[in-house]
């Protein structure tokens, strides 16, 4: 094999490897840096080798770190910081601080040098952003009380690095030079900066104005390249680390119009080279010198998992945080971090700790990225046990949905309260029909209460927030939002607590449809089907297509997209003179006893009745089964019917008393 052939051999090996681990972590709901670094940990030098460490291989890494500051510095912005400040600069700064403080101690205990417990104080008070960020949106907990103080804490960590990325390496000079580097490193720093924040904002407006005016994708991903790794090589000529050239590439770009496009451009190149960081990590670890000292390693991932969910959760009761949004905030962050690894491999750099301690602190804060996922997801029952408090705020919680729902039979459970939701609940105030709106932004809730809206702050993913609204005697629900994995958790508790209710579901993409019909949803609306015929219908009437041939065009697509709706559209001009003559759906619940059980519905012949079977939903099976394929009819079932009033009436009685 040529030259060429061989190193291209450990690429290879680390893209296969790659793509088999992430797909794996997606298969198991997991982030894909747990995957990368297990990736690393297999492929290193120190397990089976197919992954030298190479000069090449840390350049491509630290890349990734580039851009990880530099969509950090995207998401810096001081209208955000002053909306968060005392989760940021209150709780964030104290974490940070305290963190540092508490470790210097330790090490100051054991004989360490004071270098060494600075340094090591700054590398175990990080948090993983990407793990955590990603972990709480999905949950979606983003607007929860601790959602909140989460995000303020790993925001100013984010932030907190740019100075210690200066400060580290200066650490492992003789006392009389820290000083004067640091000084000098922080004077630079400064200098950067101003010149960047007074100069760089118009500069980069006015340049990115004249890329986006050639209009080629392009360009435009060039500019957003040469910009991020042209600053990065700028601060590193001044002595700066290449990762604040690219936080302060991100912070200039944020103050523009064009931050969504360019954070959209970068993110494959941020996501793939922050996987093979990850990789790098997780090869820098020496399984067999961990093997041999166990209890050293468990001690530290003891100590740093144990120590920081102590400390945190006791600083967040300081800054008023009830015990269980304390706990909460505390179990999310109490692992190691990304920019932990960067700081650690300056470190390492700077020969501030000895070899065996810091395999041992490697392999502590790598498990505890790795345990994150599961912490997470066990801290509602986590915080139920140990928080008591807890039980009597998710009462007060549950029973406020409930004083809400209590006098409502036959409502609509409306799940999300937002521009959708909002929109929905109007036509049901306009038609009479009675609701209950679940939803967990509090400014919303409190916004729309004030108002006299049906709205109460609840977790709609909740089993017990569904009973508390009602959904037992519903009339239907609906999913206003397009999070597909949680709807799915929606419809997995429907469906168990009232296994014929019908649920309307929204989804993003039409390749949402089928997996939110297997989760039980009654129909599935697709944004992207719908906006699609709105753009066609009026660009066919535009062009001088006849109103009525453009409306029967629409109902006919909507005739083979949605099964319960087909025959409703009568198209504009077809009003007819009374509402007792207009086709509706009703559901009829056959109770044990009822005369169709145990036969078929082609043996009741509706159709004779002018009655249409259009689906039957059976308890136990989550998709609507066609009337051809529902078999000899069961106790429990519900038939779902259209016709007009009259013909409905008949049917039911032939249904539930075999007359009519």
């Amino acid at each position: 094999m040529d030259s060429a052939g061989i190193a291209l051999q450990p690429v290879l090996i680390l893209l296969a490897a790659s793509v088999f681990t992430v797909a794996l972590c997606r298969r198991l709901a997991l982030p894909p840096m747990v995957g990368y670094l297990a990736t690393g940990l297999v492929l290193g030098p120190y397990a089976l080798g197919l992954l030298p460490e190479t000069a090449s291989t840390r350049h491509l890494a630290e890349f990734g770190v580039v851009f990880l500051m530099f969509s950090i510095g995207l998401e810096f912005s001081l209208s955000k910081l002053r909306v968060m400040r005392r989760a940021v600069f209150g709780l964030g700064l104290t974490q940070v601080v305290a963190t540092i403080a508490v470790t210097f101690g330790l090490m100051a205990a054991l004989g360490f040098r004071w270098e060494s417990g600075l340094a090591l104080g700054a590398v175990v008070a990080m948090s993983s952003t990407a793990i955590v960020s990603k972990l709480v949106a999905e949950r979606l907990e983003l607007d929860t009380p601790h959602g909140r103080d989460i995000i303020g804490v790993l925001l100013f960590q984010d932030l907190a690095v740019v100075p210690l990325l200066i400060l580290i390496p200066a650490l492992g000079q003789s006392p009389d030079v820290i000083g004067r580097e640091v000084g000098v490193a922080l004077l630079k720093g400064a200098v950067v900066l101003a010149v960047v924040v007074l100069a760089g904002p118009r500069v980069m407006r006015a340049w990115f104005g004249v890329v986006a005016r050639r209009r080629s994708t392009e360009l435009f991903v060039l500019n957003v390249l040469l910009i991020t790794l042209g600053l990065a090589f700028v601060t590193g000529l001044a002595g700066l680390s290449l990762a604040l050239g690219a936080f302060l590439a991100g912070m200039l770009i944020s103050e523009t119009e064009y931050r969504y496009q360019v954070e959209e451009d970068i993110k494959p190149f941020r996501d793939v080279l922050l996987g093979l960081f990850f990789i790098t990590v997780g090869a820098m670890l020496d399984v067999r010198a961990v093997a041999g000292q166990p209890l050293l390693v468990l001690a530290m991932l003891l100590g740093l998992m144990g120590g920081k969910l102590a400390l945190i959760g006791l600083l967040a009761r300081a800054f008023g945080a009830p015990p269980g949004t304390a706990l909460r905030t505390a179990l999310a962050l109490a692992q190691g971090g990304e920019f932990g690894f960067v700081l650690f491999a300056l470190v390492l750099d700077a020969e501030l700790l000895p070899g065996p301690l810091a395999q041992s602190l490697l392999a502590a804060m790598i498990l505890s990225m790795l345990a994150t996922p599961f912490v997470i997801a066990a801290s509602d029952r986590i915080v139920l046990r140990f928080a008591r408090s807890e039980w009597m705020m998710r009462s007060l919680q549950l029973h406020q949905v409930a004083v809400q729902s209590l006098a409502t039979e036959r409502h609509v459970v409306v799940l999300g309260y937002g521009r959708n939701g909002q929109r929905l609940t109007r036509l049901l105030d306009a038609e009479g029909v009675r609701y209950v709106a679940l939803d967990l932004d509090p400014e919303r809730v409190r916004e729309a209460v004030l108002a006299g809206d049906s709205v109460v702050f609840a977790d709609c993913t909740r089993r017990e927030s569904l009973v508390a609204a009602g959904i037992g005697r519903a009339a239907a629900a609906v999913i206003t939002f397009a999070d597909i994995p949680a709807a799915e958790r929606v419809l997995a508790h429907v469906r168990a607590l009232n296994a014929t209710l019908p649920v309307i579901a929204r989804a993003a993409e039409e390749r949402d449809i089928e997996r939110l019909t297997a989760a039980g949803a009654s129909e599935v609306v697709p944004e992207a089907i719908e906006s699609g015929l709105m753009l066609a219908s009026h660009a066919l009437v535009w062009i001088g297509i006849p109103l009525t041939r453009v409306v029967r065009r629409m109902r006919q697509v909507r005739d083979a997209q949605y099964g319960l709706l087909r025959g409703l559209y009568h198209g504009a001009s077809d009003e007819a003179d009374s509402e007792a003559v207009q086709p509706r759906l009703h559901g009829v619940t056959l109770a044990p006893g009822a005369h169709a059980i145990g036969r078929a519905l082609a043996d009741l012949d509706l159709e004779a009745l002018a009655a249409q079977v259009h689906a039957v939903r059976r308890p136990g099976v989550k998709a609507r089964l066609e009337a051809e394929a529902a078999g000899a009819l069961q106790a429990g079932d519900v038939v779902v019917l259209l016709g007009v009033p009259a013909a409905l009436a008949a049917a039911e009685e032939r249904l539930l008393r075999g007359q009519g």
